[in-house]
């Protein structure tokens, strides 16, 4: 399986490599990513309720785990949205689910962005957690083009528990996201 390979290369390679380049004390302050949470906004959903549906189906295929509504919670007039309205969708995936989408994302959807040249660096929050842009929900296989009527992006969110961007850096370029080369 592709999903445990992950994790073992997580033990067995990145664990002692990120605690020699940062010198910890021990295996338990190396940084690890506890959880990737997937958001979609979908603004078309106050006019379409349908198209809220649609982007739960498509991040529950995506993921392999059952995505959720997100709902309004104020009212704003000027995009007819109302508070309590269904606008978007998300999924938090951790444990092998979690290594399993790391690995597809890595080595099945970004190969397919056009004019792929690696991911942007600026995505780093300061507490250690990395935000990813999707433009295309059809860069993953699951996702067959004749059935999607928009295209829609999302936010893919790695939280981890690393100290500075600099550790969460490093984690996640262990694990092999192919960050572009112009470190400013």
């Amino acid at each position: 399986m592709a999903n445990s390979s992950l994790k073992e290369k997580y033990k067995n390679e990145i664990v002692p490599a990120l605690k020699e380049k940062f010198q910890y004390k021990s295996v338990m302050q190396v940084p690890k990513v506890l959880k990737i949470s997937i958001n979609k906004g979908i603004g078309a959903g106050v006019a379409d309720k349908k198209a809220v549906d649609t982007g739960v189906e498509e991040l529950t295929t995506i993921t392999g785990q059952k995505a959720v509504q997100t709902i309004a919670k104020q009212s704003i007039s000027n995009f007819k949205l109302r508070d309590g309205m269904a606008i978007g969708a998300r999924v938090t995936l951790r444990g092998e689910k979690m290594y399993e989408f790391i690995d597809r994302l890595m080595n099945v959807a970004l190969p397919r962005v056009r004019d792929f040249r690696g991911i942007s660096e600026k995505g780093f929050d300061g507490r250690g957690n990395y935000t990813l842009g999707v433009k295309e929900q059809i860069i993953f296989p699951e996702i067959s083009i004749d059935k999607v009527s928009r295209i829609s992006g999302m936010n893919i969110t790695f939280v981890t528990n690393a100290n500075s961007d600099e550790e969460s850096y490093e984690l996640l370029k262990a694990f092999g996201l192919p960050f572009a080369n112009s470190k400013n």
